[in-house]
């Protein structure tokens, strides 16, 4: 290079930048900071963004899931006594085994070869309307879990008793659907048991909306903070207003003031049902009972308002001269 050539090449190092250039300068320092600040908040997903972008990727999880969870769940009522019947039994086994699964974290040992058999034949023992049946199951039950408890040292009564009462509280409660099923093959059966469940359904639906909305007095603040008793009274109308369309769809005989009644008690059973598996998951520190529908959790999650409400309603339609 000539020294011409330098001396240009020199000036136009000295040469002062324009304020054009210098704003772009500043303006990408200034960019470059602040995507460096938000470098750990990022990393963690705390993002504006990535906290919208998961609520919505979240809702269409758990709507899809919920969907498909129903439409098995409706079509298997409506399809006959048989797949009812099915449907619960590997239900029952599921909330079941979730059921064990917090009893281990808690430091039980149950016997889950005993449980998880009973869970299975409690639904096809009720199938069968054996009650008979069904008595002789929990007897084989308690009487293996004896005999298991007498021959094995690490056993303790502890583990009998969640052995016993994991089938009992997630299967038998269960059957109570098929009881319901049962009262008749064609399509008042399947509009009975459907009514028993989507009241429940709908109250655990506006119990949410109308709590996280207005409610403002706990329910059972160390058991569920975000349950109320706004949120209780409002559930209550969406249990009463399923049965009562039940009683004017012809369900005979079943009357809108009996409506009325069963729409209440199988409402507060639902809730409390809801509480108590609560109570079973925080005693054990968990949030979920397992993760088996994405978006919601664990089974057992889905359906604790059900093993107490439609066993409520089996009952109350047994009394009331439905069944």
């Amino acid at each position: 290079m000539s020294t011409e050539e330098r001396s240009d090449d020199e000036k136009k190092a000295r040469k002062p930048r324009s304020r054009g250039s210098v704003s772009i300068d500043r303006g990408i320092d200034r960019l470059e900071r602040w995507r460096s600040s938000k470098e750990e908040q990022r990393a963690e997903g705390n993002l504006r963004g990535q906290r919208a972008r998961g609520g919505f990727e979240k809702l269409i999880t758990r709507t899809t899931s919920g969907a498909i969870y129903a439409i098995v769940v409706i079509g298997c009522f409506f399809l006959g006594r048989i797949p009812t019947a099915l449907l619960v039994a590997a239900m029952a086994w599921l909330c079941c085994s979730e059921f064990f699964r917090m009893c281990r974290l808690a430091g039980r040992m149950p016997n889950e070869t005993f449980g998880l058999t009973a869970a299975a034949l409690f639904p096809l023992a009720a199938y069968f309307g054996d009650k008979d049946g069904v008595l002789l199951l929990i007897f084989v039950l308690v009487f293996a879990c004896g005999i298991w408890f007498v021959f094995t040292p690490r056993a303790n009564i502890s583990d009998v008793s969640s052995t016993v009462f994991g089938p009992i509280y997630t299967s038998l409660m269960f059957s109570s659907i098929v009881f319901i099923r049962d009262v008749e093959p064609g399509l008042q059966g399947g509009l009975l048991v459907f009514g028993a469940v989507a009241s429940i359904w709908a109250n655990d639906a506006l119990a949410y909306v109308v709590g996280t909305r207005i409610g403002r007095h706990k329910l059972a603040p160390k058991i569920s903070p975000k349950k109320s008793w706004e949120g209780l009274f409002g559930g209550l109308v969406a249990s009463v207003l399923v049965w009562v369309l039940m009683s004017l769809l012809g369900i005979d005989p079943l009357s809108v003031p009996m409506s009325v009644l069963v729409g209440v008690l199988v409402g507060i059973a639902g809730i409390f049902g809801d509480l108590f598996e609560s109570r079973i998951k925080r005693g054990v520190g968990v949030k979920d009972s397992g993760n088996f529908m994405p978006g919601h959790g664990g089974l057992l999650d889905r359906s604790d308002s059900l093993l107490f409400g439609c066993m409520v309603a089996y009952f109350a339609l047994l009394m009331g001269g439905v069944l």
